[in-house]
Formats: C-alpha cells, structure tokens, sequence
C-alpha cells in the first residue's frame, strides 16, 4: 500500500525535543493500517528514509523530521513536501551502529541476549546524535546485557 500527499513542515514534536514535524492526513495513516502501523518508509522529496509514524495528543499522526534530514533534503519549516509513504516491512530492523558492533563483540554473552531482543536497543544507540554518546550507551548496555541485566535499567537484574 502506498500513500502520496503535499504536506507543509511544522515546527512542533515532543515539548522536550523541538524538531520539524509533518501532520499526516488522517486518510492517509488509516490507509497505511491504521494504528498497528508504527513505522513507514517515507519517500520525502524523492529520498527514502525510515520513519516511525507517532501519535499525536487528541489522535492523528505524524512524521518526526531530525534536522540532519531536513537539510539533506534541503527544506525549512513552512515549506512543503512532496511524501509517499508505505509501511515499513520490517519496522523492527536497525542497523547496528559500529559502537554497538564493537561493544557486543567485546561481550559475547551479551550478544546473545541482544539478539532475542528487538531492535530497540539498537535504536538507542543509532539515535544519540554524539559519537562519545553512542559509544557509551553501546558500552552501557553491552555491560548490563552480559551480566544479565535489563537492557535499559543501571543495575537491575
């Protein structure tokens, strides 16, 4: 199923992270399956990218643009946007950053159990916009999954 629409970026997304957002129609994500379907690939202005389609208060969806991809794409808040969505089908998948590749080559046992896991802990680490930061979250969580620990909780078990 493919969606195509005009969309005009707006600044907005969560009060803690301001970013640029773009509202899906409502015709349009219920076409995609509605609210099972958490992530999409987005063709924005002719380049694909991998995007979670998130709830907005009161209902309807959208699209979380990081700034990076905005000027990638080389638009600005108030501009539109040219998008064809389609459900992402396999929206579990993460390519693994090379911090966290390294860190669970480090670790063994914790490769392990990062593989019975989804991939968000994999989009923990792709998501820090820092190098160091990647580096150590990898480093963080290859440690608690080797010793058995809850991949995002310090010290439990």
């Amino acid at each position: 199923m493919l969606v195509s629409f005009r969309a005009v970026l707006e600044a907005g997304g969560p009060s803690f992270m301001p970013t640029q957002i773009i509202v899906v129609p409502d015709a349009a994500w219920q076409a995609l399956g509605g609210k099972a379907t958490k992530r999409v690939v987005a063709t924005l202005n002719g380049h694909a990218e991998r995007l979670g389609l998130l709830p907005q208060e009161g209902g309807g969806r959208y699209l979380l643009l990081r700034k990076g991809l905005c000027q990638r794409l080389g638009v600005a808040i108030g501009q539109e946007i040219d998008l064809t969505l389609a459900p992402d089908p396999n929206p579990d998948y993460v390519d693994l950053p090379n911090e966290l590749a390294e860190a669970l080559a480090a670790w063994p046992e914790a490769e392990a159990t990062f593989l019975a896991h989804s991939g968000a802990m994999a989009r923990k680490v792709a998501d820090a916009k820092r190098p160091d930061t990647r580096a150590r979250y990898a480093v963080e969580l290859a440690e608690r999954l080797a010793r058995g620990g809850h991949p995002f909780r310090a010290g439990s078990n």
